[in-house]
């Protein structure tokens, strides 16, 4: 039996210097203990690599997914990945096997890891620390696994101008304005308590939250309780589930918004025959306004309303969808439904923030077929999406995106100018005539209609990957 000791819980190094030591001594998986205890009667070690015949090389989607799997807290990773390491010898393709069991819980731990990651990114709350010498912050965090030294550079990129230290049970982490210093765990004692920020942080949660997109079972699920303690807006969810439906029907009920005479004026200038080239928008406000009267198409008849675009006004990233669905047509703004939901659940897994992003359609009414009680979508035609695209082209010269992402083959038309396939094209950059860069990738209500299990969970992850793709051209994540 081998006993190897690795200097610490998330020692990669180390692991991969044993793991191939022990592989070309030809040492069988259950003949290996692996552990981080300091034993000082067991002074076992590998050798160094001695280079012999039967050294192999594995392959590099490898190595990736076992930098994630050390940062689990499962007692057994270490002994699985050297079980894997072992296996690709005389299984090269075992990499890609989805089915087989230790890949199977290899991947589990490793999206376990980066859910862990992404909930640290987004429920981290700093509070200034009363009477330090300089403005300093500290943040009390407990990860699900052991992701504070991984994603610590988020951080140090987000927050490069302030002072900060993030206290957590395994390790802390601080950023003095020039670099990363890393120490042991601390306690919960050590971090701040309540700061005087924090109610203005509430107002500001309470201000944004959109009843017409709440899902509680969704909510709890990305924002579980065991991260509540630490969130300041945690003492307001309660209350806003509560009285979620009140409001979302006293939205429904309002009329739509009136916009100003002016504002109208300039939109009824526009609504009918304008020109591509002459009367352009000069506002968002406008494009607003004028997709209320717009009369290029025919949808308007059957629509409650028009559905504008909605998000930063210079955003760096936008979103186009297909068109308004039945709870957008009636809530007057766009991804509200369960596309919607599906949408805000990929951008949060992705790690880009909804708020640096304008979302809007390619076209702005719902377009629908009456069946019994339901209003059933219909998909947009050729001369729906070209008719309506005046309108997105205004908004895509008023917000100026680095990157614009197609959801779906009909914003992919009004987007590229032609049909560009979805499967075909995602995940390549296309350059734009506006001098942004295109990406195409899937609505999410697709994803709602796949029946299949299986390909549902793979279409989802190439969406995430997308969207990810998407925050990193456009620099917000």
């Amino acid at each position: 039996m081998r006993v190897v000791r690795l200097a610490s819980e998330i020692d990669f190094a180390g692991w991969r210097a044993a793991a191939r030591a022990l592989r070309a001594e030809g040492l069988e998986p259950p003949a290996v203990v692996w552990t981080v205890e300091r034993d000082l009667f067991d002074l076992d070690a590998p050798a160094a690599p001695s280079g012999k015949a039967g050294a192999f090389t594995v392959p590099a989607a490898f190595v990736d997914l076992a930098q994630q799997v050390i940062l689990h807290r499962a007692p057994d990773r270490l002994a699985l990945l050297y079980r894997i390491l072992w296996r690709l010898e005389r299984e090269p393709r075992l990499i890609d096997n989805p089915a087989d069991p230790d890949m199977a819980r290899a991947r589990d731990m490793a999206k376990a890891v980066s859910r862990a990651a992404h909930k640290m990114k987004a429920f981290v709350r700093f509070r200034r620390v009363e009477g330090a010498a300089d403005e300093t912050y500290a943040a009390w965090f407990e990860p699900a696994h052991r992701v504070t030294e991984a994603v610590a550079p988020f951080f140090a990129r987000r927050f490069t101008a302030m002072d900060w230290t993030i206290l957590t049970p395994d390790a802390c982490v601080a950023w003095d304005g020039e670099r990363l210093l890393v120490s042991e765990g601390a306690d919960p004692a050590d971090a701040p308590s309540e700061d005087a920020q924090e109610e203005l942080w509430r107002t500001y949660y309470a201000s944004i939250f959109n009843p017409a997109r709440l899902n509680p079972r969704q909510m709890r699920q990305e924002m579980p309780k065991r991260y509540w303690r630490n969130l300041p807006e945690a003492r307001l969810i309660p209350d806003l589930i509560e009285t979620a439906k009140d409001h979302v029907a006293a939205m429904v009920a309002a009329p739509p918004r009136q916009p100003s005479d002016r504002v109208l004026k300039a939109a009824l200038r526009h609504a009918r025959d304008a020109s591509y080239e002459g009367g352009v928008p000069t506002s968002l406000e406008q494009v607003e306004a004028g997709v209320q009267v717009c009369r290029r198409c025919n949808l308007w008849r059957n629509a409650t309303q028009g559905v504008p675009g909605e998000g930063a006004a210079h955003a760096p990233l936008m979103f186009v969808g297909e068109q308004p669905g039945d709870q957008e047509d009636l809530a007057g703004r766009p991804f509200v439904g369960p596309a919607g939901q599906m949408f805000d659940r990929a951008l949060a897994e992705a790690g880009v923030p909804r708020d640096r992003a304008y979302v809007t359609n390619a076209v702005k009414h719902f377009k629908h077929e009456p069946r019994g009680k339901r209003r059933i979508h219909k998909t947009p035609d050729r001369g729906e999406v070209t008719a309506c695209r005046w309108w997105l082209d205004a908004e895509r010269r008023l917000v100026r995106p680095r990157i614009i992402v197609a959801l779906g083959a009909t914003a992919a038309l009004a987007v590229v100018g032609k049909a560009t396939p979805i499967g075909a094209n995602r995940g390549k950059p296309l350059q734009l005539p506006d001098q942004a860069q295109g990406l195409v990738t899937y609505h999410p209500s697709f994803l709602l209609r796949v029946p299949d299990e299986a390909t549902r969970t793979r279409a989802y992850a190439e969406f995430v990957e997308d969207l990810r793709l998407a925050g990193q051209l456009a620099g917000v994540t």
